[in-house]
């Protein structure tokens, strides 16, 4: 019998899971995902749990200042990730099973971050560094002005990447832009590996709030019209450019945010094709939905529909503001880390 889960990936999708939880990763490997994805959150709430202690331990031992222990924690626990589905990744020769590793958020922190150019400087010196020997690893780089002007020297460089926090047309043509720059430097273009990680659930948050004119029809469709559109405009792309390896788009942000809504509504609309990096929790809610899944990816709402949300919503606006509160959440999150790491400092090297 299939299962929900097996019949997304009959449909054509990736399935990748939003966590590095070792727990996690064998249960979703055996439910089909085939890679993961890892942000501070995930990396906090995993040392949170005592685990992982004996690790810490170690580093601490090691005389680490609490910012060298973050990061050896998370390319630890990544690495653990990338064994699982190193696999996936021979198998597919290399169009399959990476583990996405985000460079340092605090670049991006409205008043700690450096300055444009030291940002850039930074993400390029970081994505070398931490994709070095690594062939089933992604750097993930923020779409941010100093993101974006880091992608050229990168993609140049061989890093693999997956380029995050896109709410907008604009920030997908942008990084794809300067990522193909980057791969035309290549010694071999067709060497290539990239995918571009399109925030849903988000937008229909924004909608919610900024937008509340939309009718019933319209009201929590913008990140599914938004992210559909996105992935049409990169199938067309790479279409012609004769690469061996598939340049997809990540459907991400996949979790409902409406308690209305059922689980599985941003994982049924984009079944068909590319990429899904699903939270646990989504994954285990549609496992035992019973449901069957089926290409929707290149589906959209009626044309009176697309009308209304296209007269209604304000690209721009939505990308700058949703863009303010990404860039919020995305610098947080490390802060509270180290704060974490310091706890367990004291806890487990008590004075």
């Amino acid at each position: 019998m299939t299962t929900p889960l097996q019949s997304l990936a009959a449909s054509g999708t990736k399935l990748w899971l939003d966590s590095i939880d070792p727990d996690e990763v064998a249960q979703n490997l055996a439910w089909g995902a085939t890679g993961a994805t890892s942000n501070p959150i995930i990396v906090a709430d995993l040392i949170e749990t005592g685990r992982f202690d004996n690790d810490l331990l170690a580093f601490l031992e090691q005389g680490l200042s609490d910012n060298d222990i973050a990061w050896r924690m998370t390319d630890m626990l990544v690495r653990r990730a990338q064994e699982v589905f190193r696999p996936i990744w021979e198998r597919t020769r290399g169009d399959d099973g990476y583990v996405s590793f985000e460079l340092d958020p605090l670049l991006e922190d409205p008043a700690l971050g450096p300055p444009h150019a030291e940002r850039v400087r930074q993400y390029v010196a970081l994505g070398k560094q931490w994709s070095a020997g690594h062939r089933n690893r992604m750097i993930k780089v923020p779409a941010t002005p100093a993101g974006l002007d880091a992608l050229e020297e990168l993609a140049a460089a061989g890093v693999t990447l997956n380029v995050t926090l896109i709410f907008s047309p604009r920030q997908y043509e942008a990084a794809r832009a300067a990522v193909w720059r980057g791969a035309q430097r290549r010694p071999n273009p067709a060497t290539l590996k990239s995918v571009y990680s399109i925030f849903v659930s988000r937008v229909d948050v924004y909608t919610e709030k900024h937008v509340p004119g939309l009718s019933p029809r319209a009201q929590g469709m913008v990140g599914i019209v938004n992210a559909k559109r996105i992935w049409r405009m990169n199938q067309e792309f790479w279409a012609d450019k004769g690469l061996p390896l598939k340049q997809e788009i990540v459907f991400a942000s996949t979790g409902t945010k409406k308690p209305s809504d059922p689980p599985w509504k941003y994982v049924e609309a984009f079944a068909g094709s590319d990429i899904e990096t699903n939270p646990p929790a989504t994954n285990r809610a549609v496992q035992e939905s019973g449901r069957t899944f089926a290409r929707q990816v290149d589906q959209l709402p009626p044309a009176e529909v697309l009308a209304e949300i296209d007269a209604k919503v304000d690209m721009d606006q939505l990308e700058r503001v949703l863009m303010e509160e990404g860039v919020k959440k995305f610098a947080d999150p490390q802060k509270a880390l180290l704060a974490l790491i310091a706890r367990k400092r004291k806890a487990l090297q008590p004075v």
